[in-house]
């Protein structure tokens, strides 16, 4: 009998909810040194002098490390332009000055605190609209521009056909930045194994690629370097960047003993990435029978101090900026620049959901001036199989968007009583329903190299004994060593309790990529799938077989015809929402939400479903209550009780996560990515419902009360 869809049990879950699962946290013991670093505090400065005589004359300070004590002083995922420690020139206030070592926590903190920095202050830019200008400061004066990366894309002539069309909208918008608040802040260990081997215990979202960093920091061989992967609590993309890994093998590489280190919440939300904010002007044009003619985007992401992922989700959200719709003539620009806020990076949905709460928007604004029902206006413009991206180049096969809509609609007809007339309980609170659509990659983009690396090892003689996964997959709470083992123990027909998956060890499992991308599934799923199907081929006894699984190849834009084919798979999704809006506050509670997804193929119905209902809270906040706020380059929010994560309180009684299943032609029995999909269309579906209840258009997320009030005071 088939194990796929089935909703097995989570095998973490007993030690999670016990306690007895042990994190990065967990993994210090008393022998350990425990660091610190020192934070710049400042968003540009030039470093002047650093003074640590007081600090290492502190009882139980063992050293204080600086620039001049790192090998090689730069790490990057894509571009290495950040330092490990800053030797000359801080660009963001969690900027990292020194590193403190002592033997007691109560020390390393004392010790922290006596280094001495001498700054003398840099004019700082915190405007990405400013960045720009020719009198802007430089964040990094040896690239003389604040320009990080720019994405054109053009398809037709969008801007003769605006000329020309019937309606013409224009429209701004405006998102925040956003923490992500993952369950326990950076944590992990690090020693010298026997081998002469720098050992990093930690949390990550990708083994192999927090290797070759550390390698190259401490120019060191990779296989001189051992990544381990605790318990993840929670990744969301906070993870992909280096965080501590590299303080924590720099110090036990000079120190020659095992070393610790934990961020409090404070410094982890200072210290790490966040969601990139943009600033999106548009115009949209269509014709009286609903047909959008043509796109005019311009969107500009702050970036922050460093480049982390910052092209890639720039691309990403400048190919989104159209949504989900086939629209003949676009002129899509993107810029992401460089200033002196926290980087902004990898964050799940990676540049669609600031995307297409614009597009989105501007579908329902361009429906109700045409005086057309926006799923109508939905229907007649919505991806179809062989429709053709911004990019000049047709869909991925698998375009499902047309029967996620259709699902959606029908949902929501039942559900939500979406087109009848509304009942409002009190004279102050409206009531409010809406749909939005959205579109997500799966896997990486834009010719960026591709891969998922599994080895499968079958044990036994007359019979299969046990099988042995080894695949380099970060489960950062999603679950995916379940579906991998699921989808082994279907394609080899034997029981679940027979395969053991090894994937939390750079020296072990082969390099199976990032969990980000909502790429594993399928990546990684394909990759065990083959090398099961290998192994078993000629099975007479104990077989081995590693495949490397590469998806259909993706393209960058080719900068003369501006063309190209980005992804390789998309998951599509649709949302209807009911919201109450009360008119004297501003206050918006979202009280239904219907989240419809083709999975392509449901491994595990459960693990679906609760990535659906996890990834809308995520959405809930990102669209009404996560207001993370920075002013002059500093953190203004550094906590949870001013930075407001949604409670039980703000969730809608009622989720209702619906799965289609129309196979994808890569995944492994169909299978698609869908981790990110619910955040995309959310916010502009709360905003399209916020405008059905009280007639006004928040177009600045999150939608906080004040911005809520402001617009329905302003409609008078």
């Amino acid at each position: 009998m088939s194990i796929l869809g089935v909703s097995l049990p989570r095998p973490d879950a007993i030690g999670k909810v016990t306690g007895a699962t042990r994190y990065p946290g967990d993994l210090i013991r008393p022998d350990m040194l425990h660091l610190k670093a020192v934070f710049a505090g400042r968003p540009h400065a030039r470093i002047v002098a650093i003074d640590l005589d007081a600090a290492l004359a502190l009882p139980g300070v063992v050293a204080v490390f600086t620039a001049s004590d790192v090998p090689h002083n730069a790490f990057g995922l894509i571009d290495a332009d950040q330092p490990v420690l800053c030797a000359d020139v801080v660009r963001f206030v969690g900027d990292k000055v020194a590193l403190v070592v002592a033997d007691t926590v109560e020390a390393v903190t004392e010790g922290a605190a006596l280094v001495r920095v001498t700054y003398e202050d840099l004019p700082a830019v915190t405007d990405p609209r400013r960045a720009l200008d020719p009198d802007a400061p430089l964040v990094h004066a040896d690239r003389g521009t604040n320009l990080l990366e720019r994405l054109v894309l053009r398809k037709g002539d969008a801007a003769a056909t605006l000329a020309s069309a019937d309606l013409v909208l224009e429209g701004e918008f405006a998102t925040s930045w956003q923490e992500h608040a993952y369950l326990q802040p950076e944590a992990g260990i690090a020693f010298v194994d026997e081998q002469d081997r720098v050992v990093i215990e930690t949390a990550g979202q990708w083994l192999h690629e927090d290797r070759r960093q550390i390698a190259a920091v401490l120019r060191l061989p990779e296989d001189q370097v051992v990544v381990r992967y605790a318990a993840i609590g929670g990744a969301f993309g906070g993870r992909e960047d280096l965080s501590i890994q590299h303080l924590l093998a720099l110090a036990a590489w000079k120190l020659r003993r095992p070393v610790a280190m934990r961020w409090s919440r404070e410094e982890s939300m200072v210290g790490h990435h966040k969601r990139h904010p943009f600033h999106i002007r548009c115009r949209w044009g269509a014709m009286h029978d609903g047909r959008i003619v043509a796109a005019d985007i311009t969107l500009i992401a702050d970036g922050g101090a460093y480049a982390s992922t910052s092209a890639e989700v720039l691309k990403s959200a400048t190919l989104f900026a159209s949504g989900t719709y086939e629209i003949p003539n676009i002129s899509a620009d993107g810029s992401v620049v460089y200033t002196n806020n926290l980087p902004s990076g990898a964050f799940r949905g990676f540049g669609a959901p600031q995307a297409q709460f614009a597009a989105e928007i501007m579908v329902t604004r361009l429906a109700h001036a045409l005086a057309i029902d926006p799923v109508e206006m939905r229907r007649l413009n919505i991806y179809q199989e062989g429709g053709i991206e911004p990019s000049q180049q047709p869909l991925p096969p698998g375009v499902s968007a047309p029967q996620v809509l259709e699902c959606c609609i029908e949902e929501a007809r039942a559900r939500l009583d979406y087109g009848q007339p509304r009942p409002h309980p009190a004279p102050h609170l409206r009531r409010g329903v809406a749909i939005a659509g959205g579109i997500k990659n799966i896997g990486y983009s834009f010719g960026y190299p591709e891969q998922s690396t599994a080895t499968v090892e079958v044990v036994g003689v007359s019979r299969v004994e046990e099988v042995i996964v080894r695949v380099g997959a970060a489960d950062v709470g999603q679950g995916v060593h379940l579906i991998l083992r699921q989808i082994v123990a279907e394609t080899l027909k034997v029981p679940m309790e027979i395969v053991r998956i090894i994937a939390e060890d750079s020296s072990e499992a082969p390099d199976a990529g990032s969990a980000s991308a909502s790429r594993l599934t399928l990546m990684a799923g394909r990759a065990v799938k083959d090398a099961a199907t290998k192994a078993m081929a000629a099975w007479e006894g104990p077989q081995k077989a590693t495949v490397q699984y590469r998806p259909p190849a993706t393209t960058g834009i080719d900068p003369v015809t501006l063309a190209g084919r980005p992804n390789y798979a998309y998951g599509y999704v649709s949302q209807a929402v009911e919201v109450e809006v009360n008119t004297l506050t501003g206050q918006v509670h979202v009280l239904r939400i219907i989240s419809v997804h083709d999975v392509g193929k449901a491994i595990n119905r459960q693990q679906v479903e609760g990535q659906i209902e996890g990834c809308l809270a995520q959405a809930v906040g990102y669209a009404l209550t996560e207001q993370f706020q920075m002013r002059d380059g500093k953190v203004l929010t550094p906590h949870f009780s001013t930075y407001l994560l949604p409670t039980s309180m703000d969730m809608p009684t009622e989720i209702y996560p619906v799965i289609l299943e129309l196979a994808d032609p890569n995944g492994p029995f169909g299978a698609r990515g869908m981790a990110e999909m619910p955040l995309v269309p959310l916010a502009p579906a709360i905003a399209a419902a916020i405008h059905d209840a009280v007639g006004v258009w928040v177009t600045e997320q999150p939608m906080t009360p004040e911005r809520v009030l402001k617009a329905i005071r302003g409609r008078g």
